[in-house]
């Protein structure tokens, strides 16, 4: 259980760090303090959680058809929900959201790989066990 709510804390804090690299780096995107920091990192976090996956079901005919290119729009746009669900978080306009989706997924990206545990980077795990029964392998 405490793994899991240091992961959940983690990547609250990788949100977090990724807000704050788009409001050091876009002019358009303003936090006012360490609080809306902490607030828009967990509405982010949320939203991401529970929203996002609902639109990219609904929208996977026009996903495919644009390689994929529709999901940057959608994380635009998810962005964009947080800045006007939270009052003290600002992103002015589609263009600025969209450059700082890319940027934050890409900071998202990298500390995650980075903070992965060694020798786990890039591994694929797959547990082979035999059926009490009949000894065939079953895979897990």
């Amino acid at each position: 259980m405490t793994r899991k709510i240091l992961v959940i804390l983690t990547k609250l804090a990788i949100n977090a760090l990724a807000l704050l690299v788009v409001d050091y780096l876009f002019d358009g995107i303003r936090l006012e303090d360490l609080q809306t920091m902490i607030v828009a990192a967990v509405v982010l976090a949320l939203v991401n959680s529970f929203l996002r996956p609902f639109i990219i079901i609904l929208t996977l005919p026009i996903n495919v058809l644009s390689l994929g290119l529709l999901t940057l729009v959608i994380n635009a746009l998810m962005l964009m929900l947080v800045a006007w669900l939270v009052p003290t978080f600002h992103v002015d306009g589609f263009w600025t959201a969209m450059f700082a989706a890319i940027v934050m997924s890409l900071v998202s990206f990298l500390l995650n790989w980075f903070l992965q545990p060694r020798g786990t980077r890039g591994r694929v795990e797959i547990n082979v066990r035999r059926h009490p029964r009949d000894n065939r392998p079953q895979l897990r």
